[in-house]
């Protein structure tokens, strides 16, 4: 296995020891392990059924790990449910976007804010001064994320009004929203128009300077090339490359699998 990439003196946000998941006898993931770090943006990439997926949906806790354990910051989240995982600053994107179609485009950013406090029993009851300087604080912040994508004209539309690539734009928005330190992006600019690619690849590029996190899915090398600091090979559900973009796209057993 090809590893080269400089690591040292950098804080492990995640770690992921020896993950396995089986579907009906079928492994989709084979003793995977990993660290991402801080303020670095990684892509992962292979082929269909290599496991990139399934990798985001354990981590997220849409679905439970085998064997192997999950570390985020420090703190175990192996088999947390989703909602806990979101809480501990770790967001995700859908290849199928998992908008709500039916909402606004401003809505659908409210709802990702994490820790609202209106969302307290008591305060169902009361609308306290506390509870309503938060919604006013996340109704700006909502408008800042709005402006900062490109999209502010766009908040009293619904979210199904929206071309693909703005819904695209709009899921990353909302990870951006949940302030998440972690964002795990499922191929982001799949399908979309060059103009939008560029916003949003303008975007990821600054998050680090932000102070998070990114993983990539993608199928795009020359995207990858131009933004990852390292890149993860996956195939058969083991990670089976890891460097630079350059050190991975010339990795012989990258090049192998990928004939086959």
């Amino acid at each position: 296995m090809l590893v080269s990439v400089e690591i040292k003196n950098m804080n492990s946000l995640l770690n992921i020891e020896n993950l396995t998941k089986a579907f009906d006898g079928i492994t989709a993931l084979d003793r995977f392990s990993c660290d991402i770090f801080e303020n670095e943006i990684v892509g992962l990439i292979g082929p269909n059924g290599a496991g990139k997926t399934t990798l985001y949906n354990v981590i997220t806790g849409f679905l439970e790990c085998d064997k192997g354990s999950i570390t985020f910051e420090g703190k175990d989240v192996t088999k947390k449910p989703p909602h806990k995982i979101a809480c501990c600053g770790i967001a995700r994107t859908f290849q199928d976007l998992r908008l709500l179609k039916r909402m606004t485009v401003m809505e659908n950013i409210l709802l990702s804010f994490q820790h609202q406090k209106g969302e307290g029993l008591y305060n169902v009851f009361v609308n306290n001064k506390e509870v309503l300087q938060q919604q006013n604080d996340n109704l700006e912040r909502a408008l800042s994320l709005l402006d900062y994508a490109g999209i502010k004209d766009k908040e009293n539309n619904l979210a199904e009004e929206l071309s693909y690539g703005q819904q695209k734009l709009l899921s990353i928005i909302c990870c951006l929203a949940a302030d998440a330190k972690l964002l795990l992006l499922d191929e982001p600019i799949a399908g979309i128009n060059p103009e939008m690619r560029e916003r949003i690849l303008e975007i990821i590029k600054e998050l680090p300077s932000k102070g998070k996190s990114v993983v990539i899915i993608e199928h795009d090398m020359d995207f990858i090339s131009h933004l990852c600091d390292r890149v993860i090979f996956m195939d058969a559900g083991q990670k089976v490359s890891e460097g630079t973009p350059e050190e991975v796209r010339n990795d012989p057993k990258v090049i192998e699998a990928y004939i086959d």
